[in-house]
């Protein structure tokens, strides 16, 4: 069964030729059938001919040539265009005409260069083909003539509609291609700038805070083992994040935070010194997806943030998991030292806004009137990943 399915593809491997040379082959074969025999275009309406050894080769004139109609696709256009002008001017009349307005659309649909001349040339053919018929003998007048052109014109501007709407196509292709590697450039961004921050800082924090353990071996041990976490927890989730920038990884989706890590980001905190208040309300929804993480990297950004600028401070971390939202609110005290780690460019902040807001939330992080800091989010439940 694997076999059948694989044939599309295989078929598609083939040169184009031989993939449109089944086509030109039972239009030939057509042209021979009994039944078909005379139901081709007649114009000029000349008297039948009986077909003979000349017919062969209008007929091989007007279909082989539609095997490379979408690669050269002028030169089609010639070939049908002469085998058609003599099966008018000798009266076979055979089912092989119709290959001219295939020709035509094919011409209009994949002739890249020269599109006018083309046009142009076929146009001028066309004036000396209905005089002669006209000389013969033709009683299809000018307006016979004219409306057959015009035909003619028809399939020619089908071409070029397919042609544009191919163009339009592979355009709105190449944009929807562009934005999704710009959002994912984005997304990475993102997800870097969380754990280098996060985990760094904590590190930092701790390794301050183990200066002044020198005289205590116990707890300068704890918090070098702190530090030693840490730093292999960064190198564990930014090897999974690169990860995903190489090219053999696999089509598996990599875990992502939620709310269930809480407690391990919250612990984290508190070993890094930071005195951290948990309050966890409601239930879950038991579908994960984007609006889990979410929430897990708003508290990640203001522990973070706490640790930077506040550190010390009281910080308090309350989830309320509600039947359509998830509020996430995040409070830290006045800091009431003087020291404090390096600060940041506030991306992070400006990443979650874009977070939370792409998921219909809503997202808002300033200072409040007793000198502490506030971050909170509402996030609509239920958003798939």
């Amino acid at each position: 069964m694997s076999k059948f399915r694989r044939l599309p593809d295989l078929w598609r491997q083939w040169p184009i030729a031989v993939r449109d040379l089944p086509f030109a082959l039972a239009l030939a074969l057509a042209a021979v059938v009994p039944a078909l025999e005379r139901q081709g275009t007649q114009l000029g309406d000349l008297p039948d001919r009986p077909y003979d050894a000349l017919t062969v080769g209008v007929v091989a004139l007007e279909c082989l040539p539609l095997a490379v109609r979408r690669r050269w696709p002028a030169v089609c256009l010639a070939l049908v265009s002469l085998g058609f002008a003599i099966d008018q001017l000798c009266g076979y009349h055979t089912i092989a005409g119709t290959g001219l307005a295939i020709a035509l659309i094919s011409a209009g649909a994949h002739l890249e260069r020269r599109r006018w001349v083309v046009a142009g040339l076929a146009s001028a053919a066309y004036v000396p083909l209905a005089i002669s018929l006209d000389r013969l003998g033709s009683g299809e007048g000018v307006a016979g003539f004219t409306t057959f052109y015009l035909l003619l014109a028809l399939a020619w501007g089908i071409g070029a509609w397919l042609r544009q709407n191919r163009a339009a196509e592979a355009e709105r292709r190449r944009h929807v291609e562009q934005a999704t590697r710009t959002a994912e450039r984005t997304r990475i961004a993102r997800d870097l700038h969380d754990i280098v921050t996060h985990h760094v800082t904590a590190m930092v924090v701790q390794a301050e805070a183990a200066r002044y353990l020198t005289g205590a071996p116990d707890k300068l041990d704890q918090a070098l083992t702190a530090i030693t976490g840490t730093g292999r927890r960064a190198v564990g989730d930014l090897r999974q994040l690169l990860d995903l920038l190489n090219p053999d990884h696999s089509t598996g989706d990599p875990r992502t935070p939620s709310v269930g890590d809480l407690d391990t980001l919250v612990d984290r905190s508190r070993q890094a010194g930071q005195p951290v208040e948990f309050v966890r309300e409601g239930t879950p929804a038991t579908a994960t997806g984007s609006a889990e993480e979410a929430a897990y990297r708003v508290v990640q950004e203001a522990l973070t943030n706490a640790l930077k600028h506040a550190h010390g401070s009281r910080t308090k971390v309350r989830l309320h998991h509600g039947e359509r939202e998830t509020t996430v609110e995040v409070s830290t005290d006045s800091s009431g030292s003087g020291s404090a780690s390096p600060g940041g460019s506030g991306r992070g902040l400006v990443g979650l806004r874009e977070r939370v807001t792409a998921l219909g939330g809503d997202f808002s992080a300033g200072a409040q009137a007793d000198g502490g800091f506030l971050v909170r989010a509402r996030i609509p439940a239920g958003n798939p990943s």
